[in-house]
C-alpha cells in the first residue's frame, strides 16, 4: 500500500545494549493485536439482579482477577511478538502459548539482562507500537523541511 507515493511499512524501533565483546541489538516492530483478542477473549462480567433489573457486576473479584490476568497476557503478547525481528532464542516462551507470554521479563533477566535493560526493552516495544507527540512533531518538521528544499 502507498499513501502519497510513500510505501507504508511497519514501525520499528531499535535499542542497542552495549556489551564488551559485541553489542546486543534489540529490534521491536509494531504488531496487530487482533490475533491476541481472538486467542484470549475479554472476560465477561457476571450478572447480578438488582431492583432495576439484570446488570453486569464489574466489581466482582473473580472477574477483576480474570481481567488482570488477561492484561498481563496482553502485555506479554505485545512484547514477545514485537521482538520477533530481534531473533531472540527464548528458553521457555513460544509465540503460540498464551500461558507463558507474561514471563518475558523473567526470561530476559535469567538470560543476563539487567532490570534496567529489561525496562529499556519494554520502552522500545512500546515505542514501536505507539506514536507520541514527539515522533509526530519530528515527522512533521522533516516533511516541512522537504517542502522548503
Amino acid at each position: 500500500m502507498k499513501i502519497g507515493n510513500v510505501e507504508v511499512t511497519t514501525n520499528e524501533e531499535i535499542l542497542v545494549l552495549p556489551r564488551p565483546k559485541e553489542d546486543i541489538v534489540i529490534k521491536a516492530q509494531a504488531i496487530d493485536m487482533e490475533p491476541f483478542d481472538k486467542m484470549v477473549p475479554e472476560p465477561k462480567a457476571p450478572g447480578i439482579r438488582t431492583k432495576d433489573g439484570f446488570k453486569k457486576d464489574t466489581e466482582d473479584s473473580t472477574y477483576l482477577q480474570m481481567v488482570e490476568q488477561r492484561d498481563a497476557k496482553r502485555l506479554g503478547y505485545l512484547v514477545v511478538h514485537s521482538l520477533v525481528p530481534s531473533e531472540i532464542q527464548w528458553d521457555k516462551i513460544t509465540l503460540d502459548d498464551p500461558a507463558i507470554w507474561e514471563t518475558w521479563s523473567d526470561e530476559l533477566l535469567a538470560g543476563g539482562l539487567s532490570s534496567v535493560e529489561v525496562k529499556l526493552v519494554l520502552s522500545c516495544v512500546m515505542g514501536a507500537n505507539a506514536l507520541d507527540e514527539e515522533k509526530i512533531k519530528a515527522a512533521r518538521e522533516s516533511f516541512l523541511r522537504g517542502l522548503l528544499a
